[in-house]
């Protein structure tokens, strides 16, 4: 089908806003101990499904599979960090501007050519990045960092993803984020600290942790089925559900300028892809996709 590509990141994008929602509201609990969990509930899940699909538990492409874990862990938790201390709809949207880095390292690592006009959306969404900040007194210029840090890193990591199309079927892809993340974030909660959640917040996690699973998968799935400048530009629909969330849920509101920005970053992100090798024909995928 033509079109799965758009169906799967639609998905996906739900699937994230659920997932960013439970981080907000779980205030209480650190980020390494919040990605513990998701990333022990995305194990479990990953190995009884590879087991079911009978395929390599440790997948082909090794070198690339291990770059999008630990790109992907790294990326997740500076993430869920910008969650914290800012306005949900802010972070978001920074951390959208990911598929910039993801062209900018296509260019060394896929072969892709940049075109002249591509740099000026590039800058444009750069502007609109400063302008959410510049306006809005909430947004540190640590979490800015931050949420720019985890941007390049997602960028890393969708390469890597793209890197294994041909290889390993998509939950191998999404079995080596937890593969990484658990013993290192196991390892926080051991001699960092561990807050023990109660109530709510239990399952709150274990809904974070099963949704995210499905978000990463079809996330993985829709960048195996066609190229990111025809997908890309449905998933920032995600930005329109954090503020809805952040409104609805957590009282946020952000000032007109700010939103100035958020429109910025998204004018030129998803012209930047629209223009990007917009013609190619779909990639080839490995028989297991």
């Amino acid at each position: 089908m033509r079109f799965k590509g758009i169906i799967y990141i639609l998905l996906s994008s739900l699937l994230y806003a659920v997932v960013n929602f439970c981080v907000k509201y779980l205030v209480d609990i650190p980020t390494h101990e919040i990605v513990f969990f998701r990333s022990i509930i995305s194990l479990s899940i990953s190995i009884v499904w590879i087991r079911q699909l009978r395929i390599p538990m440790l997948g082909y492409n090794h070198k690339w599979l291990l770059i999008r874990g630990f790109s992907g862990a790294t990326a997740l938790f500076l993430f869920f960090l910008t969650i914290k201390h800012m306005p949900l709809a802010s972070a978001t949207t920074i951390q959208y501007i990911s598929p910039i880095f993801t062209v900018l390292l296509a260019t060394q690592m896929q072969g892709e050519k940049v075109r002249p006009l591509q740099w000026l959306f590039f800058l444009l969404a750069f502007v609109g990045v400063f302008v959410i900040k510049g306006f809005d007194d909430r947004i540190s210029f640590l979490y800015l960092g931050i949420g720019i840090c985890s941007a390049l890193i997602s960028g890393l990591a969708y390469n890597a993803i793209m890197k294994c199309r041909q290889t390993d079927h998509p939950i191998t892809v999404v079995f080596y984020f937890p593969l990484i993340a658990t013993p290192i974030t196991g390892l926080a909660c051991l001699t960092i600290e561990w807050v023990t959640p109660t109530g709510i917040e239990w399952f709150l996690l274990i809904v974070l942790g099963v949704f995210t699973q499905f978000a990463q998968y079809y996330m993985t799935k829709a960048l195996h089925a066609d190229h990111s400048s025809r997908i890309m530009p449905f998933k920032y629909f995600g930005v329109l559900y954090a503020l809805g969330i952040g409104f609805l849920f957590f009282g946020e509101t952000l000032p007109y300028m700010s939103l100035l920005g958020i429109g910025l970053v998204l004018i030129g992100v998803i012209l930047n892809t629209l223009l990007k090798n917009a013609n190619k024909p779909l990639p080839p995928t490995s028989g297991v996709v």
